[in-house]
């Protein structure tokens, strides 16, 4: 079973961008984490950042084309800033069919009101929130038990 994780906007400067909200732990670190966990668990990642919009909603709609084949459980999808502006990435998520499981390393509710909304909860399978790097094996279980429970 292979799983697509992909993070938004930001999240490659990891380790270095305001490590009092997001840790010490860089991308690389979170994708070395997601690849572990995978692997105990019989999956596979495949772990992607932008900073663009149009490219990671490329990535949702053939992510959908992939899933609809049984190539792809789904996608742990870290989508930064885009969460709380992107009707774009919420249309392409509900349109491709592909679960996702919105994924934030810190707890968007306890920061900024700005952040309080997400227009990409609404079209997710699942949200998980403020554990950290540890959030993405959380949303890789969830996926999992999501994927291995369905018909």
């Amino acid at each position: 079973m292979k799983i697509l994780v992909l993070n938004g906007p930001n999240l490659n400067l990891l380790g270095s961008r305001e490590p009092a909200v997001y840790g010490h732990a860089t991308l690389a670190d979170v994708e070395a984490l997601c690849a572990a966990a995978a692997a105990e668990r019989g999956a596979e990642v495949e772990c992607r950042q932008s900073n663009h919009e149009g490219v990671l909603i490329d990535w949702v709609q053939a992510a959908g084309v992939a899933h609809r084949a049984g190539q792809l459980a789904g996608i742990v999808f870290n989508p930064g800033a885009y969460s709380h502006t992107s009707v774009a990435l919420h249309d392409a998520i509900k349109g491709s069919g592909v679960p996702v499981i919105e994924t934030h390393i810190s707890n968007v509710h306890a920061r900024e009101a700005f952040r309080h909304h997400s227009y990409i909860s609404p079209a997710a399978a699942g949200i998980v929130v403020g554990f950290g790097i540890d959030g993405y094996v959380l949303a890789i279980d969830g996926l999992l038990r999501k994927a291995r429970a369905a018909p």
